[in-house]
């Protein structure tokens, strides 16, 4: 079986799990226990396949430790090492296998709810006063092990618990394998499967993988390798996870995320893509109100994001004394946060870095104080690179049309680009699958490339990416003329012409219309007569 067969396989069999056994409960209740336990595998495994590695001199494997004349010594040893090297550590007695295992034993249904709670409680408190500490603190605190929602009674909690560490028991991960990332892909397949089944709530941390797929090729244009990206916005992390695969290496990852749950969910979804936690840094915070003090003296060469749409935030005057926002001379409107979140990310991004942000139209062309903000971004700073319509009913939980907006603080450096800004109408390019609209792998390959082919054209030849009914390259001459209104239909001619109208031909089709139309009168003016009745004309 290809690796690829392997991932679609266990993809579909944790998808059959979750189906199977969350019975009633909601979507997003049940998609914090079994991705609880999916992580508490990974760590069980991590940590046991880490400690055979370091006891395999001795002759010794790991699940037989505790049992040991020199239990004490060697468990102390393989803890220090862990620490460094994973950043927690579990006991071969609190391994998942182990827990599974007594849950299950002799066929019956043991009771292990409260050594499962201590166990998450013991991984968390492995890593106190150790580098890893922020990284693991709460990871587990969704999964409330005493919530009704798993059953009424304590036997019927179990009973539910056991039957999924048995489901997930029985799955082969594939961990041992050092290329492949089956189950972090895994993963994040169930994250945006529960979003895509639970609605808004759960849409509004996930973006779907065709646009994070865009967003991070367009951010690692002209890239191999990356010292950091960021995401202000970062939900579940997938965004983030995404540009790593379109680079070699990237340096670090960068996060900040107000929900404590999906802020769990982006921990553990960085762990079990094999990102060390030495080199995530996500922040659980209100990214306007209270940014990572790790974080906002910081430049990253990539950011990525898809904020919250139109969100509420306070536009306090206070913040007009804000690094982030003082330049501008106003602040976006309370009811709109839309360009706060621009405003930051320009803020956060280094001289060479390029930043792509998915917004709701409106920011295209909206007045007031954001038509303020954009006329500064293009006139007085001149970081507007790409401007990206996609099609509507592409995110979970709404059917708003949405763009991609594409900033550089660079582009001063090529003379002749930076007079223009790239225009992309990509909104009648996709595939319906069901209720969503969806870009296929051509629909991104043509934005993408449109937009390289833009950064790639000599200077004098930025006009290549202009595409009849696609794309244009407009000047900003053009759009000063347009009152710095991006709508994209000003820039990008979509009408497409009618067939002329053969009116003579037209003229006849009418004339045989009425020749059949007096002919009908007339069958029913005789039929009327001979029922002797009146005509009804």
């Amino acid at each position: 079986m290809s690796e690829n067969q392997k991932q679609q396989y266990l993809k579909q069999t944790l998808w059959n799990i979750a189906n199977e056994l969350r019975g009633n409960m909601d979507a997003d209740d049940f998609r914090d226990y079994i991705l609880g336990f999916i992580f508490y595998k990974y760590l069980s495994r991590k940590m046991e396949s880490y400690a055979n590695v370091i006891l395999e001199p001795d002759g010794l494997s790991y699940n037989t430790v505790e049992t040991h004349k020199d239990a004490e010594a060697l468990l102390e040893a393989i803890r220090y090492e862990a620490l460094d090297k994973l950043g927690y550590f579990l006991k071969p007695s609190e391994l998942f296998s182990e827990l599974a295992r007594r849950g299950n034993a002799g066929g019956k249904n043991n009771f292990i709810l409260g050594d499962l709670a201590n166990v998450l409680t013991s991984i968390e408190q492995s890593t106190m006063g150790s580098e890893s500490e922020d990284d693991f603190g709460n990871l587990f605190e969704d999964l409330d092990l005493t919530s009704s929602k798993l059953g009424k009674t304590e036997d019927a909690k179990n009973e539910l618990i056991v039957k999924v560490l048995t489901h997930l028991e029985g799955i082969d991960f594939d961990l041992e394998n050092s290329d492949s990332d089956i189950l972090g892909d895994a993963y994040e397949y169930l994250i945006g499967q529960f979003a895509s089944g639970a609605g808004k709530k759960a849409g509004e941390f996930y973006t779907p993988q065709q646009v994070s797929k865009v967003l991070a090729k367009l951010v690692t244009t002209n890239k191999t390798k990356l010292k950091s990206v960021y995401d202000p916005t970062c939900g579940s992390g997938s965004l983030l996870l995404r540009v790593a695969k379109e680079v070699k290496e990237v340096g670090a990852f960068y996060g900040q995320e107000s929900n404590p749950t999906t802020y769990n969910l982006c921990r553990m979804n960085m762990i079990m893509h094999n990102v060390h936690y030495k080199r995530f840094d996500i922040y659980n915070e209100d990214t306007l109100v209270n940014p990572s003090p790790n974080h906002i003296d910081k430049r990253f060469e990539a950011i990525v994001a898809n904020p919250p749409f139109s969100a509420n935030w306070s536009a306090s005057p206070l913040f007009m004394s804000d690094d982030r926002f003082s330049a501008y001379g106003k602040l976006a409107p309370k009811s709109k946060a839309d360009f706060a979140f621009v405003q930051h990310m320009v803020h956060q991004l280094d001289e060479n870095g390029t930043m792509a942000c998915v917004l709701p139209h409106g920011v295209l062309f909206r007045g007031a104080a954001e038509g303020h903000i954009r006329k500064f971004l293009i006139k007085d700073k001149n970081y507007l690179d790409a401007v990206i319509g996609l099609p509507a009913n592409i995110f979970f939980g709404t059917g708003i049309p949405t763009c991609i907006l594409v900033l550089k603080k660079d582009r001063n450096t090529n003379a002749e680009r930076s007079k223009s800004i790239l225009f992309i109408d990509a909104s009648q390019h996709f595939e319906k699958v069901k209720t969503q609209n969806v870009l296929q792998e051509e629909h991104i390959e043509k934005i993408v490339n449109t937009y390289r082919t833009y950064c790639h054209a000599e200077p004098v030849e930025a006009s290549k990416a202009a595409i009849d009914k696609y794309s244009h390259v407009a000047t900003l001459a053009e759009v000063k003329e347009n009152d710095y209104n991006l709508n994209i239909p000003r820039y990008v001619d979509t009408f497409e012409e009618e067939e002329p109208i053969d009116l003579s031909r037209v003229v006849a089709e009418l004339k045989e219309i009425a020749a059949q139309s007096r002919s009908t009168d007339a069958t029913i003016a005789d039929y009327c007569k001979q029922l002797n009745i009146e005509t009804p004309f």
